[in-house]
């Protein structure tokens, strides 16, 4: 079947996502700059997880050029991943309103884990619909920078309960890891043009 449905529900919920994210930003009682300080928790917690959400939308549509079909499995293995995404607006607020408390960063961290297998998964069964030597799969390769992002991930979760700054540490650096579009699969397509 065509991933055009796919890509537009993708899309969809993962613009969702941002919008029930956005506004869980409450407007401050007061004029001054001072009035902004209790927010700014809520603030970075939510500019963390856009830049995810970024990042996923992004990653998503880069790997999703390599298919030309999708099976049902893709779909919900698709399905699997926004699912894990769509709890990103619970997590994000639960952190921001408890300024990086542990428990709410720990669950932060499973949120992103999860989404991060997720991923793999969807990647894996992509591979397995297209085959081995599918452009995913000559894309990604060993997928080194995807196993170091779950590796950081659950070192993140109990460090959350040891230094929650330090899980936020590791929360930014895989952010950063990825902020730059997935280059691997532009190569790829690129030679195969």
């Amino acid at each position: 079947m065509p991933k055009t449905r796919l890509e537009a529900f993708s899309d969809g919920v993962l613009a969702i996502i941002i919008t029930i994210m956005v506004l869980e930003l409450k407007v401050p009682h007061g004029e001054d700059l001072e009035a902004l300080r209790p927010l700014l928790p809520v603030f970075l917690s939510y500019v963390l997880s856009f830049v995810y959400v970024g990042i996923y939308w992004n990653n998503h549509h880069h790997m999703l050029h390599t298919v030309k079909n999708v099976s049902g499995g893709v779909l919900w293995a698709n399905l699997h991943l926004l699912f894990w995404l769509s709890l990103f607006p619970f997590v994000t607020a639960w952190m921001g309103e408890n300024h990086f408390a542990p428990l709410p960063t720990a669950l932060y961290g499973v949120v992103l884990m999860m989404a991060g297998f997720a991923c793999w998964i969807l990647s894996g069964t992509i591979i397995k619909h297209d085959g081995k030597d599918s452009l995913l799969a000559k894309a990604i390769g060993k997928d080194i920078k995807g196993k170091l992002s779950v590796v950081l991930y659950i070192v993140a979760i109990p460090l959350s309960f040891l230094t929650q700054w330090g899980a936020e540490i590791a929360y930014v650096c895989v952010a950063l890891m990825w902020l730059v579009p997935d280059r691997r699969i532009e190569r790829v397509l690129a030679g195969s043009a």
